[in-house]
């Protein structure tokens, strides 16, 4: 066998890791390959991409722009580079770097499609459409492009075209489960729908592999949820999120280290405020599924507000400075260090959320897991309004466990897991409201339901934006909503949300007793 088969055959083995997210076996294979072959610009991509998966973007971004100095117009370099800055948040730099790609090349897809979803991000919705579209005219058949604009229209409330493109995708590739996850979130199931015909299928094939089995196994939970089938519906939502902890390797000591660590690090001292943030912020959070989305809907129909959605620039950069690990006193002159890093934080969170929307707009950022940092909003964004979503607490885990999330909610996947955190979450909550009294807005999810009109009005008036009546139409909101929430949040509000995990309650009696319900 001659080197370059050899060679082939090694990319191939570390790109066949790079799929099942070995990134550390790919850095450490890759870089052994580079000091070898220092002109093969595939490992340097493939280097690039393990680093992103792990989330060192800076070690990315440091790779690539070496890298691009010795060839400045290698488009794959500077699409990578681009998704590094991207996925940094840096998203001025990113533009640049994928508007230089495609000056080069502006046919290149991958480019396209990463500059897309920066608009996307953006909300430029139209933009992102439009290269989208751009991107289907030179490959019609490119799954990831047809997934791309698919969730895109999703997010806006175009359901029967995202339909449309995730059906064009199964027709390409049958095992591309995500799409059946989608169709299945935006439809009403009978009992010989022709897509739930299919599902129930589709889960035999043996050929699936976890990942594609647990999209499938959400999909036909909410199927048989539809046909009041809750049994069947159950075993569905359960074997879907032992596929999914099985994935994610989820220990909840990590979690109980941190609730502690915040704990122990607010007991004796209340931080001093910043100074007031240029931009006002209202902060809306709780529980997932606990009524967020729908909250966001409201006062972001609001005249003077912009919906900023779930935003994580403020638990990323607190992590990023290991903010938890800064000792700190309010009354010691030593801190002034530690103050600056606060400072450093508004500002950058700032920047960002104004790239978003520069105006004098109010921003809301519905963060649900914000909740952790409400000691650090509180000096940070001294002028920001807390909202503290609040949800029966087995409504809200149950909507937690039936639904697939990505992201740092790995907690939702056991239902012994999902009620200790919850209870340590009422724990924090209670922390922090004892704390910090008559800052943080408690709205509680059955109490908006039943008296629309007169809870909307008190929240309304804590933020203290004067009253606007498109908070009550705040079904026809058209801002992007990019959750799990997204089709709850656009209708007018319902009922049958209250109590909906009574129809499990034989399935769920360890997470009742966990939650001593």
């Amino acid at each position: 066998m001659n080197s370059d088969k050899i060679l082939e055959n090694k990319i191939n083995i570390i790109l066949n890791k790079l799929k099942v997210e070995k990134f550390d076996e790919v850095i450490a294979q890759s870089k052994t390959l580079i000091k070898k072959f220092k002109n093969q610009q595939i490992l340097y991509n493939i280097l690039s991409l393990a680093y992103q998966g792990k989330g060192e973007y800076e070690k990315s971004i440091e790779l690539l722009s070496h890298a691009l100095k010795s060839q400045p117009k290698n488009i794959f370099f500077l699409n990578n580079l681009g998704l590094s800055y991207y996925k940094n948040t840096e998203f001025e730099k990113a533009e640049s770097l994928f508007k230089r790609a495609l000056d080069i090349n502006p046919n290149y897809i991958n480019t396209l499609n990463n500059l897309a979803i920066l608009k996307k991000d953006l909300d430029l919705v139209e933009d992102a459409i439009a290269l989208y579209e751009k991107a289907l005219s030179l490959n019609e058949d490119s799954i990831e492009t047809n997934y791309n604009i698919a969730a895109l229209h999703q997010t806006i409330g175009n359901y029967k075209k995202s339909i449309f493109y995730y059906n064009k995708i199964l027709k390409l590739n049958p095992k591309f489960t995500k799409a059946d996850f989608a169709i299945a979130m935006m439809s009403k199931y009978s009992e010989n729908n022709e897509h739930f015909l299919n599902m129930k299928e589709k889960i035999k094939n043996d050929v699936l592999n976890e990942n594609e089995k647990m999209e499938l196994y959400f999909a036909l939970g909410k199927a048989y949820e539809d046909i009041n089938d809750y049994d069947t519906a159950f075993l569905n939502f359960k074997n879907a999120n032992i596929f999914r902890k099985k994935i994610t390797g989820y220990k909840i000591k990590s979690d109980i280290n941190q609730f502690d660590q915040i704990k122990k690090k607010f007991s004796k001292n209340i931080l001093k405020n910043l100074k007031a943030n240029t931009k006002k912020i209202i902060f809306i959070l709780g529980m997932p599924r606990s009524g967020t989305s729908l909250v966001e809907q409201i006062i972001s129909n609001h005249k003077n507000v912009y919906g900023g959605g779930e935003v994580a620039f403020l638990e990323r950069i607190i992590s990023k400075n290991k903010i938890l690990n800064e000792e700190f006193d309010s009354s010691k002159s030593k801190n002034k260090i530690f103050y600056d890093k606060l400072n450093e934080i508004q500002e950058y969170y700032i920047s960002q959320i104004n790239k978003r929307d520069s105006s004098s707009k109010i921003f809301t950022d519905k963060s649900p897991l914000n909740f952790k940092w409400i000691g650090f909003i509180q000096s940070i964004f001294p002028n920001s309004k807390i909202i503290h979503c609040n949800r029966n607490s087995i409504d809200t885990c149950w909507s937690i466990y039936k639904n697939n999330f990505g992201g740092s909610i790995n907690f939702s996947n056991d239902l012994k897991d999902l009620g200790d955190y919850y209870n340590m979450y009422k724990d924090l909550m209670f922390f922090w409201e004892n704390k910090y009294k008559n800052k943080i807005y408690n709205i509680y999810y059955e109490n908006l339901i039943s008296d629309q009109k007169n809870e909307i009005e008190k929240l309304i008036n804590f933020c203290d934006i004067g009253w606007d009546p498109n908070c009550l139409e705040f079904h026809k909101n058209k801002k992007t909503i990019k959750t799990v929430s997204f089709a709850q949040a656009r209708q007018p509000i319902y009922k049958t949300s209250i109590k909906a995990s009574g129809n499990y309650t034989n399935h769920i009696n360890i997470l009742k007793d966990t939650l001593n319900y």
